[in-house]
């Protein structure tokens, strides 16, 4: 999955945690390092780190609705 091309788009992602546990969710993508994602997670309303070996699926949202 690359999601470096999304640094500074809304995403909607689909993200394994380290518990196994599936979700979706909508983010904002700031920054990558060591493979790790700094992102805003619209549905918690605060920042969040994410394993970038841990999103599944990632496809932008354009106009509130992914594509």
């Amino acid at each position: 999955m690359s999601i470096e091309k999304y640094i500074g788009r809304r995403v909607e992602v689909i993200y394994e945690d380290s518990k196994g546990r599936i979700t979706k969710r909508v983010i904002t993508v700031y920054s990558i390092r060591e493979g790790r994602a700094r992102v805003l997670d619209w549905g918690k309303r605060s920042y969040r780190t994410l394993s970038v070996n841990r999103i599944l699926a990632a496809v932008p949202v354009i106009g509130g609705r992914a594509s």
